[in-house]
């Protein structure tokens, strides 16, 4: 690959790195955030080793063009190291995307292709606040109402956030969690099925209050993980979207 394709590249890929983690919040779309520091500095250092190598390369011009005279050498004899294989081209493309196209965050369409992801088994749980409604969590929700047995969930009224996802079944929908350990490739999701009249748009933040939907045998995996309704309202995205975690107070 030639010199000036490499600095390119390091170049591009260092200020992509950078507008993405440094510059705006949009890496929060693809890794959580405790990652961010590592994408900043991996942008710095490959902004530095460009700038370096572009430096470096018209010291070389200055003192008499003996790298080009090189690369005229073994071209002569039959091997050109400096050729670009053709391929070597396709890496600009990610490089590119990095500054001028994000792709979007997970959400629905993801969700709607994925088993929910199994929720820890839990051998005692402490007593309910008897604040009403009651913030859950979704993982909460689910674990209440397939393993309390003491059934403390029943006829208490709880709030819980998450993206809108459309259900294969009309009549319902599904509230989701998407959960990434690092980044977007191991994103599992939690999703309580939610009734109500009415489904909001697909990848819409809500915050739902309601009462469990009754079935199966509350407290054990016989009951459906699933809540009435009795109010949908829309909210923006939270800061720990890609937790299964109550908003922070300023979302």
């Amino acid at each position: 690959m030639r010199r000036p394709l490499q600095v390119t590249l390091l170049v591009l890929c260092g200020l992509g790195l950078l507008q993405s983690a440094l510059f705006t919040d949009m890496c929060l779309r693809y890794v959580k955030p405790g990652m961010r520091p590592l994408l900043i500095a991996s942008g710095l250092v490959l902004l530095v080793l460009g700038i370096a190598e572009a430096v470096a390369r018209e010291g070389r011009k200055g003192h008499g063009g003996h790298g080009d005279a090189q690369q005229g050498h073994d071209a002569h004899h039959g091997h050109d190291h400096a050729a670009v294989p053709r391929v070597a081209w396709l890496l600009l493309l990610p490089a590119l995307s990095l500054l001028f196209y994000a792709p979007p965050a997970l959400g629905a369409y993801t969700a709607s292709r994925q088993p929910a992801k199994v929720v820890a088994e839990q051998d005692s749980f402490d007593p309910l606040p008897k604040t009403s409604p009651l913030p859950l969590t979704l993982t909460d929700f689910t674990t209440r109402v397939q393993q309390d047995r003491s059934l403390a969930i029943k006829a208490r009224t709880v709030r819980m956030s998450g993206l809108v996802t459309p259900a294969a079944s009309g009549g319902s929908w599904y509230l989701t969690r998407i959960i990434i350990s690092c980044c977007a490739a191991d994103a599992q999701s939690v999703k309580v099925r939610i009734y109500s009249n009415g489904m909001p748009p697909a990848n819409t933040w809500v915050s739902v209050t309601g009462n469990w939907h009754p079935g199966g045998k509350l407290g054990t995996k016989s009951a459906p993980v699933a809540l009435d309704a009795q109010t949908v309202r829309k909210i923006p995205r939270p800061s720990n979207g890609y937790q299964d975690a109550l908003p922070f107070p300023s979302a």
